[in-house]
């Protein structure tokens, strides 16, 4: 048996160790159309690679993903993130969590997932093809032909096919896909910070609040988690989750929309009502910059009092409770104009793909052609930040790899 693999990244890699793993005696050959196979892997995470996430349970795994994450929960009984630990750890690449959750190799380097996975493709004996982008797939009833781009490059038949060639921007990208009969949800952008040129918060660069709820207006789109002000606009896990739950209807909107901030991530009006007025009775000399009643960073606090037009040496006693108020509301409802969007990091997630409805996600297969498996984000399959991206490559990999 001759099996296939068209895509060299985190699913590919994964997808074609398991069929080797399985299928021992078959000829296993990856293809990627760059020199660079998991150039993903070794951006991710700021170089370190975010492998997966420590979650408690296969329904918090599934709640990661906007798109495919109910119908990935069989999935993730066969091949969950604890799976993924045991997997690098007994090939002796040493994982670390950190405080919130995420997992690295030891090590801090995706280098380490990187020689890993090529290492192991290596010792099992996988063809890896560099420099390979597939031109062409054709399927002649029982048989796989893929013609490539490379000049004097034959075609190559296989008996078992297995695309992850990943997430892409346009429908191009799906074009053999589409050609052998799939459909395609049209690609968007997720996991994008958010761009705001007229606003002044970017004179705040570098700041970050550990806690914040976000929304956009107009919509049920929310989200919460710590928040870092850019200086093209806002980042961090609060937006980019914003981002990622919201990516086809943040599309719709051409990228202009209002987002909603509560810095102090509580509705609770009067206990912060209640601390403003201790501090004027016990300090009512002092100014307003002094003795904050949250706990913000304090070049936010002195920014939020300008936004209020309360100066800086007011005191507390004469704040009145006109400025009170507006205090209170810009704590909890402060509003940014969001004006286009930039990729986090170098990190692209799309939201869009192969059409889940037509893959049997219990093996992976297509339900419209025998002997043709997807795996990763090819599929219309996406996840928040934090590793899960990666999850489901580690996952969809696995279970496509068994051929069955």
């Amino acid at each position: 048996m001759k099996i296939g693999v068209v895509g060299g990244g985190a699913a590919g890699f994964f997808t074609a160790i398991a069929a080797k793993n399985n299928h021992p005696s078959a000829q296993v050959v990856l293809f990627e159309k760059t020199h660079n196979p998991l150039a993903k892997v070794k951006i991710s995470g700021g170089g370190r690679c975010n492998v997966t996430h420590d979650c408690s349970s296969i329904k918090e795994l599934c709640e990661a993903y906007p798109r495919g994450g109910r119908k990935l929960k069989k999935a993730f009984q066969k091949f969950d993130n604890n799976d993924t630990w045991s997997w690098f750890e007994s090939r002796n690449i040493p994982l670390k969590t950190e405080p919130d959750g995420r997992v690295f190799p030891q090590s801090n380097k995706s280098q380490s997932i990187v020689d890993g996975l090529i290492n192991e493709a290596k010792r099992l004996g996988i063809c890896i093809n560099l420099g390979m982008g597939v031109k062409a797939i054709k399927y002649h009833s029982t048989k796989f032909e893929l013609e490539f781009l490379k000049k004097d490059s034959s075609s190559q038949f296989f008996d078992q096919l297995i695309i992850a060639t990943g997430g892409g921007s346009k429908l191009q990208h799906f074009e053999e896909i589409t050609r052998l009969g799939h459909s395609i949800i049209p690609p968007v952008p997720s996991l994008f910070t958010f761009n705001m040129p007229d606003e002044t918060i970017t004179e705040l660069m570098g700041v970050s609040v550990s806690h914040v709820l976000t929304g956009i207006e107009g919509t049920k789109l929310k989200s919460s988690g710590p928040l870092l002000v850019t200086h093209w606009g806002m980042s961090g896990p609060a937006i980019l989750k914003l981002s990622s739950i919201g990516a086809r209807s943040l599309s719709e909107m051409n990228y202009q929309y209002k987002v909603h901030i509560n810095w102090i991530a509580t509705t609770q009006t009067e206990a912060i009502l209640q601390k403003i007025h201790t501090i004027i009775q016990t300090n009512p000399q002092r100014y307003v910059t002094h003795h904050k009643p949250v706990h913000i960073p304090q070049r936010l606090w002195l920014y939020l009092l300008t936004r209020c037009a309360i100066p800086h040496q007011r005191k507390w006693n004469e704040l009145g409770k006109k400025n009170i108020n507006k205090l209170l509301n810009i704590l909890i409802h402060d509003v940014y104009h969001v004006k286009g969007k930039t990729t986090f990091k170098e990190e692209f997630v799309t939201c869009g793909g192969v059409d889940l409805d037509e893959i049997d996600l219990n093996t992976m297969q297509s339900k419209l052609v025998p002997n043709l498996y997807f795996a990763g984000e090819v599929m219309d399959i996406d996840a928040i930040t934090g590793g899960y991206n990666f999850q489901a490559a580690w996952t969809t990999g696995f279970i496509a790899g068994k051929l069955s």
